[in-house]
């Protein structure tokens, strides 16, 4: 079913849209939750709760592109459950790796909280400036590793490269990163 056809369900408030959701993004937004949460229940939860958030967004909502519209929900509903279940612990997971990589870009050291709102979507929006200048290629790796917290080694293989590739190539997007930030103002 096309996505138009599946968001005119969820206008119509026919529970037939979170059915055909799932059908075609059901394993989609699976592998985004999992790829933060690592764990099998909590990712599926995840999932479901995607649905519901969803159909309590659709209407007034109308997403241009739905399978990022899900994705994004997806994405920090597994954040959300994953700082709930390490709030009192931290461990040592990729999700602690991928953080701590864009921090140094922020020179953000120890518990770190936006003071502001408003200072969190300006930031949130000068990376999103960021991203979009690169090239598509650098781009995507990009995405790939901070937004969808996918493996060094799943990147690799997506992209064919090597995995040192995909390291170095980060680490220079980092590097950028921090000096865009810190043109912007944003770190000292």
């Amino acid at each position: 079913m096309e996505d138009t056809a599946i968001i005119d369900l969820y206008f119509e408030r026919n529970e037939k849209a979170i059915e055909e959701t799932d059908r075609k993004y059901g394993n989609y937004c699976y592998t985004v939750a999992d790829n933060v949460l690592n764990n099998r229940e909590d990712s599926e939860e995840c999932v479901s709760d995607t649905w519901l958030r969803a159909w309590n967004s659709m209407p007034p909502k109308r997403p241009s592109v739905l399978r990022a519209f899900l994705a994004k929900i997806t994405r920090n509903l597994a954040f959300d459950r994953y700082r709930a279940r390490n709030a009192a612990k931290r461990g040592s997971g990729m999700m602690e790796a991928v953080l701590d990589e864009l921090w140094e870009c922020a020179d953000v050291t120890g518990n770190w909280n936006a003071e502001e709102a408003y200072e969190a979507k300006e930031l949130k929006e000068a990376i999103n400036r960021f991203a979009n200048s690169l090239p598509e290629r650098e781009c995507s790796l990009f995405v790939r590793r901070y937004f969808f917290v996918e493996a060094i080694p799943d990147i690799a293989k997506r992209y064919q490269m090597t995995e040192n590739n995909v390291t170095v190539s980060l680490s220079r997007t980092r590097k950028k990163l921090r000096k865009y930030l810190t043109e912007g103002g944003f770190i000292g």
